[in-house]
């Protein structure tokens, strides 16, 4: 059985003493946590509190992006050697607001795969189509064109290192939430298309449900067959919500 993974993407929120006051917030919780793995992934300049904070804890944590790029005259990049350095486990790539506001191609998304698995970081790849996308039927066609950018660049075999997560673009910070059983058939879909290649790494990858996942219905989404756990948005930034979701993992582990 896949072990759930609750992961928080705070993405551009929260400040110092906001940052300080929920990693301890969830540290005071997390030992009613048994059985899903949980991360934290804050902006960068606060990266050093989570290393800070959660040393000797089983919160790990990660960054919500990186650079394609190992090293040079990237300004304003951060490399995956860097995140590594600061005790980083996971990276999120591919999300959909990069892909809008900063052009990312899937080109570019498999090339920040790969920078993250050579250093030792487990990339969480972001999939998912827009409300136009879904309406005319393409969710399939737009999902699979996601996915396909690492498994043309990089084979199935990359997906051992690697984390999905299935954000419909539609359900983020709109209050919509996908229904269990249309975030299980893309889930399903998803986890097919990679058994069409290697049913061993389609039983191991976890593949995570990223469109507003709440504490209400966190249990009966992750109780999904092909639902590993979640990424979460805005209910990562409340500490009580975001144990909430943790507890949902572990009651479907």
């Amino acid at each position: 059985m896949r072990q759930p993974l609750i992961a928080g993407n705070w993405k551009m929120n929260s400040s110092k003493a906001d940052t300080t006051d929920l990693l301890n917030g969830i540290k005071a919780g997390i030992g009613e946590i048994r059985q899903a793995a949980v991360a934290v992934c804050p902006p960068f300049p606060y990266l050093y509190l989570a290393e800070e904070m959660l040393a000797g804890t089983a919160i790990a944590y990660g960054s919500q992006d990186l650079s394609p790029e190992p090293e040079g005259a990237f300004t304003g990049q951060v490399s995956a050697a860097m995140l590594k350095d600061f005790g980083c486990t996971y990276a999120i790539i591919g999300h959909s607001e990069r892909r809008l506001f900063n052009a990312e191609t899937d080109d570019i998304i498999a090339q920040k795969y790969a920078q993250a698995v050579k250093h030792g970081l487990t990339p969480i790849l972001c999939v998912g189509e827009t409300l136009e996308e879904r309406e005319s039927g393409k969710t399939e066609e737009v999902v699979a064109k996601h996915l396909d950018g690492v498994l043309d660049a990089h084979g199935v075999e990359a997906f051992k290192q690697g984390v999905i997560a299935y954000e419909p673009v539609w359900a983020i910070g709109t209050g919509v939430t996908a229904t269990p059983e249309q975030a299980q058939d893309v889930h399903a879909f998803l986890r097919g298309r990679i058994a069409a290649k290697s049913q061993q790494v389609a039983d191991l990858v976890q593949i995570l449900y990223g469109g507003s996942m709440k504490p209400n219905n966190a249990e009966e989404l992750i109780g999904q067959t092909d639902i590993d756990g979640g990424l979460i948005g805005g209910a990562a930034l409340k500490a009580a919500d975001f144990l909430a979701i943790c507890k949902a993992g572990d009651a479907n582990a």
